[in-house]
């Protein structure tokens, strides 16, 4: 086995064969959620879900073939202490030490660039989690996917949610965009962003730090994934400045599903029920704009007890969970069937925001 390194944006024969891995994979594991499309599947190698620099690396068997890959990311503005990879290998080549070897190597790029810790995502009892265990790995957190079918709403859902939400909302308004967010809103949107730092997660995390350049940032990855990506938000009568915020994107290329992102709610304006307002509002804005939706996917911490209660309100039911590992990085084996049996997927793609 050999590993190399290759460019995302110009190697289209790689990107198509780690691409054909990542399907391969989520079948053998049975997962849930739908598989990246091929633009998307590019775009989240190129840039990841939050644009810091990344490192992409493949390995060939001996005739050549392509039976895995990693993805490592480096956050530059915080945890500049960790690193995060996602490796996936072929299930024809599982057990066979090419993850373990991934692994090793990944722990090398992240040392070397002056990482400690590696961070890492699996889906619930797949063999993804039975390798980070193996690995010593410590799991820090749980995600929960959860899904809704717009289309088993019972008549009058939406209206009833929405009169019992806006009767506690007195004083707002709800707005909506579709694509890249105004430049008069930038501060505000960056704002919202950064109410997810209390927010549950790992400990020793630190979280993002969101100004308008970071906002812009965003955006300019959402149209490189080629999303149809919608904003609702609730804004104060008073002062006009914004006070909630949901979005979602939908991928044209698999546009029956869409994936909910942040919602947040400012500190000072909660009690009023505008999480479920903006969601309700959203929901109501995809019926008219994305008729063809017949499931909506969001994920949230499982500590989250209120976006997870807002949620069940609305009708979301749990699909699947999604598990968090760390490993020090001189604490991963080098090379082949050194110190762990396997070589299955860590870490499956998942979407940035875990607290819609």
């Amino acid at each position: 086995m050999r590993t190399e390194r290759f460019d995302p944006a110009t190697d289209t024969g790689a990107v198509q064969a780690c691409h054909e891995i990542h399907l391969a994979e989520w079948r053998a594991d049975g997962v849930r959620r739908a598989p990246l499309s091929p633009r998307m599947f590019q775009a989240w190698l190129r840039y990841g879900w939050t644009g810091d620099p990344q490192e992409t690396w493949l390995a060939r068997g001996s005739a050549g073939e392509v039976c895995g890959w990693y993805l490592l990311s480096l956050p530059q503005r915080e945890n500049q202490h960790r690193a995060s990879v996602n490796l996936a290998v072929a299930p024809s080549r599982r057990r066979a030490g090419v993850g373990t070897a991934l692994l090793g190597h990944a722990a090398d790029r992240a040392g070397q660039a002056g990482r400690t810790l590696l961070t890492s995502h699996s889906h619930e009892a797949s063999a993804g989690a039975a390798f980070a265990r193996a690995l010593g790995a410590r799991q820090r957190m749980t995600g929960v996917f959860w899904t809704l079918r717009p289309r088993s709403l019972p008549a009058g859902r939406l209206a009833g949610l929405r009169q019992s939400a806006a009767s506690a909302a007195a004083g707002y308004s709800l707005m909506s965009w579709e694509g890249p967010v105004a430049e008069d809103r930038l501060v505000d949107v960056a704002a919202l962003f950064d109410v997810e730092n209390d927010a549950p997660r790992p400990a020793g995390e630190d979280p993002a730090g969101w100004d308008a350049a970071r906002v812009r940032a965003e955006d300019r990855l959402i149209a490189e994934q080629g999303r149809r990506f919608y904003t609702v938000a609730a804004r104060t009568d008073r002062t006009g400045r914004l006070a909630a915020i949901t979005q979602l994107g939908v991928d044209p290329l698999d546009a029956g599903s869409a994936f909910q992102e942040l919602t947040a709610v400012a500190g000072p304006h909660r009690g009023h029920r505008l999480g479920l307002l903006v969601k309700v509002a959203m929901l109501e804005l995809l019926a008219a704009h994305e008729p063809q939706l017949t499931q909506i996917v969001t994920l949230t911490a499982e500590d989250n007890e209120h976006m997870n209660a807002i949620n069940a309100e609305l009708g979301f039911e749990v699909l699947e969970r999604q598990l968090s590992w760390e490993l020090e990085t001189d604490h991963v084996p080098g090379g082949a069937g050194v110190g762990a049996p396997g070589g299955a997927g860590l870490a499956a793609p998942g979407a940035s925001a875990a607290q819609s």
